[in-house]
Formats: structure tokens, sequence, C-alpha cells
């Protein structure tokens, strides 16, 4: 049988349990014509790009399958008429890789980061404020360019003069 991954996003005010309920009809689905969930992820709580009928967050869910194609034209009808889901796409993959998705793996990595060394995220970079976040409001006028060019200017005529 063909393999698929499908992702569906959830309103952010339904539980996670809801988004398990939900994946479990579209499992018992698959079960009744011959197919199954190789891979099932929960991604969590997650900030939309945009909003998507009026919500600003998501439950993400991940589900790697293996079924014929009509079963899949069903899940994503059923997907569609459920007001809880917002979105879903569907994709046909050579194979369902078992290890965790990069989604996941990153989020690991993020934790790990904020609880073991207290959100150190190393040096500074080298931007275009120094004194960090809001200092071009406080910054010297003679800093800006047209100052300083104005000002190399004077000095010039001075020194012609002189």
């Amino acid at each position: 049988m063909p393999l698929y991954e499908t992702v569906f996003i959830a309103r952010n005010d339904v539980t996670q349990q809801q988004v398990e309920t939900v994946a479990d009809e579209i499992n018992t689905l698959l079960e009744a014509d011959g197919g199954s969930i190789r891979k099932r992820e929960y991604w969590g709580l997650r900030t939309l790009a945009y909003r998507i009928k009026k919500n600003r967050k998501g439950h993400y869910m991940l589900l790697g399958l293996d079924a014929q194609p009509a079963t899949i034209k069903e899940i994503e009808r059923q997907l569609s008429l459920n007001e809880d889901i917002l979105r879903v796409l569907t994709l046909q993959v050579e194979e369902i890789d078992e290890a965790p998705s990069p989604v996941l793996s990153r989020k690991g990595e993020e934790r790990g980061e904020r609880g073991a060394g207290g959100g150190f995220r190393g040096p500074k970079p080298a931007g275009r404020f120094e004194s960090g976040r809001g200092s071009a409001g406080r910054r010297n006028f003679d800093d800006r360019e047209e100052f300083r060019a104005r000002d190399e200017r004077e000095t010039v005529a001075e020194g012609e003069q002189g």
C-alpha cells in the first residue's frame, strides 16, 4: 500500500486529549480498510504564521499512514468536516522515517538549552546597536551619518581657510 504523511492543525481551545481522539478516529477508519498508522507525533501547541479562522495558535499532529488512496480521501473529507480542525496537509512519501521528525528534535534541543545553561545563547553578535534593544532613540545626534558628513565638510572648509 502507498505511504502518506498527514499533518493537521486543531484549534487552540481544544485539549491535547481531543486531538488524540481525532487521531484515534483516523486509526479506526484506516483499520476498517486494512491500513494502519505507522508514526504518530504530537508536536504541541504552536504559534501559527498567520491567523486561521480567528486562531493564532494550534495543536499540530503528524501521522505516518499506510493506506489506500480512497481511504486517504475519506480521511481528508472527515477532517475537513470537523470544526476543530483548521488545516490538513497530506503528502505521499516513499518511506516513513521512524526517527523523530525535525520539529520534535529541534524542540528537544531548545528545552535542553534553556533548562541547563540558564538561557545562555553565546556572545552577542556585532550589530547595528551598541547598547542593545531600544538604543536607537538614545543615540547622540552626532552619531548619525548625515551629521558626521556635515561635520567633516565643515572641518575641511576650516582647514582650507586657515
